[in-house]
């Protein structure tokens, strides 16, 4: 795994987002094993707070979707993003949400790792995998999502073409 400089920290230490390459060993047809390279993707944590559980202990759905907005945005809104423009015109389009698991208030920080499914010219899919933390990054994920985001003109309220550095910053994550 190879790993960029440290990230930033918020307050009390925690970092607010690291990225970094993937790749797993896959078996050929030959016996052997190559490396099959992942999608690039961005990790932050994300701290859960004891308002995101429901009467179950575990955190409620829409709770979840508020989670995976707070991940998003240091990788996609930071000042020093490409994609920083986006912060006052982007508009979520599509939202799946599936539940592997179980996340309590016990398994925060939650480990969100994201990446780019789809690279489109007005919008772009991010595909979501979160995890307990502490967990190990190749167990399976126990919530996994996808959010269609669109570029929007807030000024004549319509969807507006990805800038060329907009594009080029998201196709590093696909």
């Amino acid at each position: 795994m190879l790993s960029e400089p440290a990230p930033p920290r918020r307050r009390g230490g925690n970092p607010i987002g690291r990225y970094c390459v993937t790749s797993v060993g896959s078996p050929t047809s030959g016996g052997g094993a190559r490396d099959a390279v992942l999608p690039r993707r961005f990790h932050t944590t994300v701290e859960v707070r004891w308002s995101d559980m429901d009467v179950f202990q575990h955190i409620n759905h829409a709770r979840m979707v508020t989670l995976l907005e707070e991940a998003r945005i240091p990788w996609l809104f930071g000042d020093d993003r490409p994609t920083k423009s986006l912060r006052t015109g982007c508009v979520l389009a599509d939202l799946h949400v599936q539940y592997k698991g179980q996340l309590r208030h016990e398994d925060t920080p939650l480990d969100v790792a994201m990446w780019v499914q789809q690279l489109r010219a007005v919008d772009f899919t991010i595909g979501y995998e979160v995890r307990a933390s502490g967990a190990a990054p190749d167990s399976p994920a126990a919530v996994l999502a996808t959010t269609q985001m669109a570029a929007f003109d807030i000024d004549s309220q319509r969807l507006r073409r990805l800038t060329s550095a907009e594009r080029e910053y998201l196709a590093l994550w696909k």
